[in-house]
C-alpha cells in the first residue's frame, strides 16, 4: 500500500509502548501519522488538521476522550472518524463512546490488524457520505461537511446521536426507517436498551420540531419513524392530481 493511496492518522495516546506499535505498523503500511499524548494537544491538532481517521484513547492527560470527542464535534464541527481506543468492554462505557461522537470502538489490548481493517472501513464509510454534504427537508438544512444544523434560518445544537439520528432520517427522506435499521446504524451490533432511541428522539424533536409551528419528525405505528414536510407532500400529491 502506497502512502499516496492509505491515509492521513492522527493518533492521540499517552502510552508510549502503544503509540510506538501502532505508529510503526501503520506506517509500514503507507500511512501518514501525527501523533499527540494528550488530549489538549490532541484537540488542537484535529481542529486545525484535516485527518482521514482519528484514533483516540479513552483516557487522557489534560482532557479524556470523550470530552474530546464532545468538543471536535460541538465546537470544533469537525466530523472526521473517530475510533476510540479503551480498556473498558462494558456496554455502558461503549454507548457513552458513541454518544459523545465516536463512530466505533476497539477494546484493548487488540491486534494492530484489526486496528488497520476499522480505519479502511470508517474511511470507506466516510468517502460514501462526502457526495451528499447539504441535505434539506422543508425549511430544516444539515450541512454535513460543517455539521451545521439549521431551521427556518435558526442554527441548531445537537447532541452527537441527535445529529446521527437526523442524518439517518434526512438521507431517507421521505421514506420510514425501521427502528432497528436505526439501532444498527448509530450503536452496530452492540444495541442499547429499548428506551434509549425512543430518549434520543425525544431530545431530538425538542430541538427540530417543538420551537416550531409544524413537525417534521414523525412516528409510523409499527414500522418506523420518517422526516418530512407533510404540506409540501399534499401540496405535489394535489399538483399532480390537477
Amino acid at each position: 500500500m502506497s502512502r499516496d493511496h492509505a491515509g492521513l492518522i492522527l493518533l492521540i495516546e499517552d502510552n508510549r509502548n502503544i503509540s510506538e506499535m501502532v505508529g510503526e505498523y501503520l506506517e509500514r503500511r503507507g500511512y501518514s501519522l501525527d501523533y499527540a499524548a494528550d488530549g489538549l494537544t490532541g484537540l488542537h491538532l484535529a481542529v486545525t488538521n484535516s485527518y482521514d481517521v482519528i484514533i483516540l484513547d479513552l483516557m487522557l492527560p489534560g482532557l479524556d476522550g470523550l470530552e474530546l470527542c464532545r468538543k471536535l464535534r460541538q465546537e470544533g464541527k469537525r466530523a472526521t472518524p473517530v475510533l476510540m481506543l479503551t480498556a473498558r468492554d462494558t456496554l455502558d462505557d461503549k454507548l457513552k463512546g458513541l454518544d459523545a461522537g465516536a463512530d466505533d470502538y476497539l477494546v484493548k489490548p487488540f491486534a494492530v490488524q484489526e486496528l488497520e481493517a476499522r480505519i479502511r472501513a470508517l474511511m470507506r464509510r466516510d468517502r460514501r457520505q462526502v457526495s451528499a454534504e447539504v441535505l434539506k427537508v422543508g425549511d430544516l438544512v444539515l450541512d454535513t461537511a460543517t455539521l451545521r444544523v439549521s431551521r427556518a434560518g435558526k442554527e441548531l445544537s445537537l447532541s452527537p446521536i441527535g445529529l446521527k439520528l437526523l442524518t439517518i432520517l434526512m438521507r431517507e427522506s421521505p421514506r420510514v426507517v425501521s427502528r432497528r435499521d436505526i439501532e444498527r446504524e448509530i450503536w452496530g451490533d452492540e444495541l442499547p436498551d429499548s428506551d434509549t432511541l425512543r430518549s434520543h428522539l425525544y431530545n431530538l424533536r425538542k430541538v427540530v420540531d417543538k420551537p416550531f409551528d409544524k413537525p417534521l419528525i414523525h412516528t409510523i405505528h409499527s414500522a418506523g419513524y420518517r422526516i418530512a414536510d407533510l404540506d409540501a407532500e399534499v401540496a405535489g400529491s394535489q399538483a399532480v392530481a390537477d
